[in-house]
């Protein structure tokens, strides 16, 4: 990272605060609505954004990655949380519903094709969904990869993360029994859906913590998650996490890139990222001849570093002027 980027704050690099022209809560079944806006152009190129997590929620800091006179932004919150309802819920809750979820949303706005932005989960669900409908996806912006294998759950989960953190990773492991420290992912499994809500809200926080105490490089302090956002973001990764990603198999989506051999995108990868390491994003550019690949230095996981920022505002900019998007919709 430049000297700039030192000085400058995320917030620079992005368009100005927007609002939505539509927001409105959609019935996707199973007893869950989602909540969804859009912002920008309302003829413009159209992207959706997939947020992080699971269970991270979005927020108005995406709108604003995108020239709002060029494209026409989907945001929504996947099941279980942000604004969606029921809150925190795992129920009817998998990879394959949030995909539906997707294509339901396409589908009522009335669109042909779009562009997929996502970072962490955000990127597993992109791929996720393109895999399944190459036809439907223009182009995938990727950043802070994470493919949902058991290689990547071990490095955070099973302590190759803490090695280098010890102190946050005593925060996050103290409060398990020695006996039950084999397999965090399941240890807090028992915890977060114990039907003790100040259980929950204990070991929800926890959780989180430990996620968002390594998402930057340079704040590693510690803050009290507040608990109604940890226990939705804590309750739906576990969930996840315990179910495989409710892939059919390990390395499911690297196994299959050959569904968008057609389809191309921009991976975007911290150097320095502690959640994501950028093996993962370099391993998925090599397979994939679609997608070029951009290590952000001296950056880490967050979608806020301002050099992540920089890069995907940057991308975003240079892709106004690929005439195959202008039939996106």
């Amino acid at each position: 990272m430049d000297k700039s980027h030192e000085q400058k704050r995320a917030s620079y690099y992005l368009y100005p605060p927007i609002e939505p022209f539509d927001r409105r809560m959609l019935d996707v079944g199973n007893g869950h609505t989602v909540y969804m806006e859009q912002c920008g152009n309302p003829a413009g190129v159209p992207v959706i954004v997939l947020h992080g997590g699971p269970g991270g929620g979005s927020s108005p800091m995406m709108r604003r990655f995108f020239d709002p006179s060029y494209y026409r932004v989907i945001l929504f919150d996947q099941r279980g949380c942000g604004r969606s309802r029921p809150h925190a819920s795992v129920e009817a809750n998998t990879t394959q519903h949030l995909i539906a979820d997707i294509e339901a949303i396409r589908s009522v706005l009335g669109i042909r094709r779009w562009l997929c932005f996502g970072g962490s989960w955000g990127a597993t669900l992109a791929l996720a969904y393109a895999q399944a409908h190459p036809d439907r996806a223009a182009y995938l912006v990727l950043r802070g990869v994470f493919l949902g294998t058991q290689d990547e759950l071990d490095w955070f989960y099973g302590g190759g993360a803490g090695r280098f953190f010890p102190e946050h990773w005593a925060r996050f492991v103290d409060l398990i029994p020695e006996d039950e420290r084999h397999d965090l992912i399941a240890a807090y499994h028992r915890r977060l859906f114990s039907a003790d809500f100040s259980l929950e809200a204990r070991f929800s926080r926890l959780w989180a913590d430990w996620e968002n105490a390594l998402a930057t490089v340079e704040t590693r302090a510690y803050f009290e998650t507040p608990v109604d956002y940890a226990r939705a973001f804590s309750r739906l990764e576990n969930h996840y996490f315990t179910n495989n990603c409710f892939f059919a198999r390990d390395g499911q989506l690297m196994q299959d890139l050959w569904r968008i051999k057609d389809v191309r995108g921009a991976i975007v990868q911290g150097q320095f990222d502690m959640i994501c390491p950028p093996t993962t994003a370099w391993n998925l550019h090599r397979k994939w001849a679609g997608s070029t690949f951009r290590l952000v230095p001296m950056a880490g996981h967050a979608l806020s570093e301002p050099g992540i920022t920089s890069e995907l505002v940057r991308v975003m900019d240079g892709l106004r002027d690929e005439k195959f998007l202008l039939d996106a919709d």
